[in-house]
């Protein structure tokens, strides 16, 4: 183990990247996979109570890396940032194996900062992995995409089996141990990162000398600059709307599941809570799949923008297929789990059309010296998303299945023909950047 090896034709520094996101994604996904479960059946919330509860706290996940990213920038690096976060999921899933409710609150609040310092960060250091203009990139991130996803299927599977088949609290456990695996991954990897490390390190550092010595200052952000950066924006807005929809799995769907699809296939017991890892196994299965094609079209890929209108489509057309199935199940039936396995794999075209692919358009649209900042503004769309999918939740019980998953379907398809038709000012705003 060498530089000068690769990990499937990319830099060493991918592969130490990948598995310690796939063991954080494991406890991550493990544990949300049954959290809303737990609150309405152990802990006797109403469905309101437990998608304000949800929402507000799978939306706190994904708004706090703003200010990781701020803390690494200007502080702690992105290598330390990462480590220290990690330490805290850990922490926090540990907290919520104890019985007491104010451990659950405890617990939680812990993930959220800990998942703030780690997520914007190990995203920037894949970007740094990669010269400007290395045509790997986006294969590079949909291959460090693909770990996550990995993590994401095993959680739900194993944490989810021990949280509902034995018991609550055994599952939280696992979920930190999951963490703890990851945090040894990452230090016994540190010197395939270091590269990409000095380049970020070195970044910051001549950053904070020139405004602590009174040097030449830097530069304002060009008008370039901020059009970029505006692209960014204008890009956060449609991609939270996808999550709105998406991350319904998780709250939504999860609760469908547990109370309307016939828990059982091919004579084997099924847990709500495995439903969850549909959606990873599919990317797993997708990834190499979009990574090759992305690199064989090249300069003839779709922009990414318009990568972004097509996964708005695809979670939109996902939705109109549960239609039919909400209707089956509120008039009595129990459907068919295929329904939702369906369903998941029109999602994921979606979703390796738009998370993977904004990951790396973040690291190119951003300044460099606000690399970071800029990564964690666009995972506010994460946190608006999550947002609109716990409070979805709340009508599951109040308002028919049908209209329910009708006007989801109908606001994704909607934003993702208003897309298409914006695409030429926004590549205007991106400079040339695809």
């Amino acid at each position: 183990m060498n530089d000068q090896r690769q990990f499937f034709g990319h830099p060493r520094g991918l592969s130490t990247l990948f598995f310690t996101e796939m063991w954080e994604r494991f406890s991550y996904y493990g544990m949300r996979g049954f959290l809303i479960l737990y609150m309405t059946k152990a802990l006797g919330f109403t469905d309101q109570h437990a998608g304000l509860a949800y929402g507000n706290y799978v939306s706190s996940v994904w708004l706090t890396p703003i200010i990781g990213g701020f803390i690494a920038d200007r502080w702690l690096g992105q290598y330390r940032s990462v480590l220290i976060g990690g330490i805290i999921i850990a922490l926090g899933h540990f907290t919520l194996a104890f019985h007491p409710l104010p451990f659950l609150y405890a617990g939680l609040t812990l993930i959220v900062l800990g998942t703030g310092l780690l997520k914007p960060n190990i995203s920037t250091i894949v970007g740094s992995l990669y010269e400007p203009g290395d045509e790997r990139r986006d294969a590079g991130f949909s291959i460090f995409y693909m770990g996550i996803n990995l993590g994401a299927f095993l959680g739900p599977l194993i944490a989810g089996k021990l949280a509902q088949g034995v018991d609550w609290h055994l599952g939280f456990a696992c979920a930190g141990v999951g963490m703890v695996f990851g945090l040894i991954q990452y230090v016994l990897g540190r010197h395939h990162l270091q590269p990409g490390i000095d380049r970020l390190d070195a970044q910051r550092r001549a950053r904070l000398a020139a405004q602590t010595s009174g040097g030449t200052p830097q530069a304002p952000l060009t008008p370039e600059d901020w059009r970029r950066i505006g692209a960014v924006v204008v890009l956060f807005v449609f991609a939270s709307l996808f999550w709105g929809a998406y991350e319904q799995a998780g709250s939504t769907l999860n609760l469908f599941a547990d109370r309307y699809v016939h828990l059982e296939l091919l004579g084997v017991t099924l847990y709500a809570s495995w439903f969850v890892s549909i959606q990873a196994a599919f990317v797993i299965l997708l990834s190499p799949i979009f990574a090759w094609l992305w690199v064989k079209l090249g300069p003839r890929q779709p922009s990414s923008p318009a990568k972004f209108a097509l996964a708005l489509l695809f979670v939109g057309v996902a939705f109109v297929l549960l239609i039919p199935a909400g209707s089956l199940a509120q008039s009595g039936v129990k459907v068919s789990p295929l329904w939702l396995v369906a369903a998941y794999f029109i999602q994921e075209l979606g979703e390796l059309c738009l998370s993977p692919v904004g990951l790396s358009l973040v690291t190119k649209l951003a300044p460099v010296r606000f690399v970071s900042l800029v990564m964690g503004i666009f995972f506010l769309s994460n946190a608006a998303g999550n947002w609109l999918a716990g409070w979805s939740a709340r009508f599951i019980s109040t308002v028919p299945l049908v209209t329910l998953f009708g006007v989801t379907a109908a606001v994704t398809i909607g934003a993702g023909v208003v897309l298409f038709l914006l695409l030429r000012p926004i590549r205007n705003l991106m400079g040339g950047v695809r």
